[in-house]
């Protein structure tokens, strides 16, 4: 074993000192100061040389002290000295050691405040937040997101969104300063760390948080980084004992049930990838439903609010329709915690129950029980036709198109035919497999290039009632995606304005929101911004972890979803009546409605493309041929 020398032990307890960073360092000038002004003090005592203090005698050691201090510190004061050239010359040496000495606590001093101004910068200090909401992780929908949290919080005097990646703390603060302009009351901190770290949790105080969003690196495999970070939540070490909402997006279904037994009930899940693709397929047949669905999903106009009243119980589903007259009920929340949508017409509300509306806010939510004058000669009598085969036109492809087409055929007649067009590897496959399990559909397949003009007049884009177009998400940038689907657009609506053909419908699917202003030029009926939608359920989700059961409910085939149906089948055209008589009619055919399409002003983007949701009551209209009511109903 090596034998250490009494002087290699005494640098190495030196070194260990200087490695505790600038107050180390100080402490060892202080150290050296008071040394050298003592050695100076000594000199005057033992020379002699020492100055007289006003009563004639020569100072004393602590005087002597702090006379070199003084001189120490300030050079200056030597100027007037006078005295023996011993005395001058201690002087002249005490000072010189001292312009050394406060030289370098100067450089110490700044060095450590620009030391400590970057550990600032690293975004390593502890958040002392409650009540917050903690982001983890970081992709391009964090800013929608955000958006949103402020939106729906404008009510709070101090909201707090912390979030943390491991990205650069100033480089998210500007580029959260650049995509926001308006925080309104919201205070957004950012840390530095990794989600899925046990220490970097406790930087954004995570046991005082109340929500946490959990969102999907950009990166393969990003499920996996998802569930180990909901699973560094939930189990860790210190985690306090209520339970943590958490809502977290999943890409690929495979992943859903780890996740879950990961979460369990304290973690909200987001199919992403079958959320929209759910979306596309029920919107391709239905023009303006993206539009309804933006309105219930974002903060700037009508959202989902659950409300208890007393006043409820006892009262029938239907006798409750007309005890809202400022919102729209579509539902209940049982008190054992079920949601149902739409229930049936009797089904009486029991103590506890919560009923499901679509309000401006929850103070608005006001129970008043009513006895609206309906005019019966203004309801239609007849109910919707029965759907015919369709023929619907598939251009492009990724990982949602499968269950694009799943759902497709579920809500398609017997009969109905399917063209997918696209190019990329395997699609072939997946279609093959894709036919057995269709009922409704048959479909067939071109292997082409969907912005080739030659190719979409080949196929004649006006023989289809509905076309949709998908991004090749997973074999292009997004910026790329979404330049070959507006080549594509531009190419459709060409087509059909030479063809001189009725106008079919089409449902594009666009990756960034920003260009779906570059988009709209195209005219298509609506757009999926992928990222802005799973964005709003998300923040919706956060807010209120109920709304997770609810928008599960309307984006699936089972049970009720939202249509847009034809006005005639409800009301009376072209006569003015309340809205009411709308709510009445369909309250007899035992659907919900919540809203309206006015197809004049359907590519009035001011006006919402025409689309009304949660109008109130005694708001008159007149409907036309081609206006739509909407309506939740379970076909």
């Amino acid at each position: 074993m090596e034998e250490f020398t009494l002087r290699q032990r005494l640098r190495y307890a030196f070194d260990n000192t200087l490695s505790r960073g600038t107050p180390a360092l100080i402490a060892w000038l202080a150290i050296v100061s008071v040394v050298f002004i003592a050695i100076g003090a000594v000199l005057l005592v033992i020379t002699g040389s020492a100055p007289q203090g006003e009563n004639g005698a020569h100072l004393s050691f602590p005087e002597l002290m702090w006379h070199n201090l003084m001189r120490t510190l300030d050079a200056g004061t030597m100027g007037g000295d006078a005295g023996s050239a011993v005395y001058l010359l201690i002087m002249l040496c005490v000072t010189l050691g001292g312009v050394f000495i406060v030289g370098t606590l100067i450089g110490l001093i700044s060095n450590g405040v620009g030391n400590q101004i970057d550990e600032l910068r690293k975004g390593r200090s502890v958040v002392a937040e409650r009540g917050h909401i903690v982001i983890l992780g970081w992709n391009a929908q964090i800013f929608a997101i955000v958006k949103e949290l402020i939106l729906g919080n404008e009510n709070r005097k101090r909201n707090r969104i912390v979030i943390m990646a491991d990205r650069d703390k100033v480089g998210m603060e500007d580029e959260i300063r650049e995509r926001i302009d308006d925080l309104k009351t919201t205070r957004v901190v950012c840390r530095r760390g990794s989600p899925i770290d046990l220490g970097d949790l406790k930087i954004v105080n995570f046991n005082a948080a109340r929500a946490f969003v959990v969102l999907s690196p950009e990166e393969a495999d990003a499920d996996s980084e998802v569930i180990k970070a909901i699973l560094a939540i939930t189990n860790h070490p210190q985690r306090r004992a209520e339970k943590f909402h958490i809502v977290a997006e999943i890409h690929d279904r495979k992943n859903l049930e780890p996740a879950r037994l990961v979460g369990r009930d304290e973690a909200q899940l987001i199919d992403t990838g079958d959320v929209i693709a759910r979306v596309v397929a029920q919107t391709c047949r239905q023009t303006g439903l993206s539009t309804v669905y933006t309105e219930l999903l974002d903060y700037g106009g009508d959202e989902i609010y659950f409300k208890e009243d007393p006043a409820l119980t006892g009262l029938s589903f239907s006798d409750a329709l007309a005890a809202f007259t400022d919102s729209s009920l579509i539902g209940v929340k049982t008190r054992d915690g079920v949601v149902q949508l739409n229930p049936p017409m009797t089904q009486a509300f029991a103590a506890g129950d919560a009923a499901i509306v679509i309000a401006k806010d929850l103070e608005s939510v006001q129970v008043k029980k009513s006895s609206p004058r309906i005019d019966a000669a203004l309801l239609a009598e007849r109910a919707a036709a029965n759907g015919a085969p369709e023929r619907t036109l598939l251009l492009g492809w990724n990982a949602r198109a499968p269950i694009i087409i799943r759902e497709l055929d579920n809500y398609a007649a017997a009969g109905s035919t399917l063209m997918v067009v696209a190019e990329g590897d395997g699609i072939s496959e997946s279609i093959e497999e894709l036919r057995a399990s269709l009922g409704r559909y048959s479909v067939e397949y071109r292997a082409a290039d969907t912005t080739d003009r030659a190719t979409l007049e080949s196929i004649s884009p006006e023989s289809f009632e509905h076309i949709i177009v998908l991004c090749y998400t997973e074999r292009l940038p997004v910026q790329k995606a979404d330049a070959k689907t507006l080549v594509t657009l531009l190419h459709l609506r060409d087509i059909e304005m030479k063809s001189g053909a009725n106008r079919y419908s089409i449902v594009t699917e666009m990756l960034d929101v920003r260009n779906r202003e570059l988009a709209e030029i195209t005219q298509a009926d609506d757009f999926i911004v992928s990222e802005k939608l799973t964005s709003l359920l998300m923040a919706q989700v956060t807010e209120n972890k109920d709304l997770n059961a609810v928008f599960a409910d309307i984006f699936d085939a089972d049970g009720s979803e939202i249509y847009l149906k034809p006005a005639g089948d409800y009301v009376a055209l072209g006569k003015s009546m309340s809205y009411w008589h709308v709510v009445d009619s369909a309250r007899r055919r035992g659907h919900v409605a919540i809203g309206y399409r006015l197809a004049a002003k359907s590519n009035d983007a001011a006006h919402g493309y025409g689309v009304t949701v949660n109008p109130v009551k005694d708001t008159s209209v007149t409907f036309a041929t081609e206006d739509r009511v909407i309506v939740i109903a379970e076909d």
